[in-house]
């Protein structure tokens, strides 16, 4: 378990082996994300980018009607080859 501790700032310094599985260096960011346990959890910018976006598509695809990867591949060859009576949705 890797522990690190408040400054008087409200700073903090992550761990030597925490920036190394995250692969941070001097300078980069990282993001505090809230999991679905509640659990506060530290990821670099690009993850936490990727979890939003997850949270907002959860569900687009049953929306859709969307069933299959072939459903999904339709979409992207009709709108690819921008071919409008292809798209179903």
């Amino acid at each position: 378990m890797d522990v690190a501790t408040i400054s008087a700032n409200g700073q903090i310094t992550l761990p030597v082996d925490v920036r190394k599985r995250l692969q941070l260096g001097s300078g980069d960011k990282v993001v505090f994300v809230e999991n679905e346990r509640g659990d506060t959890v530290v990821v670099r910018p690009s993850v936490a980018a990727l979890l939003e976006a997850q949270r907002a598509f959860r569900g687009a695809a049953a929306e859709a009607g969307l069933q299959d990867e072939d459903d999904v591949q339709g979409i992207v060859d009709a709108v690819r080859y921008d071919d409008p009576n292809k798209r179903t949705v």
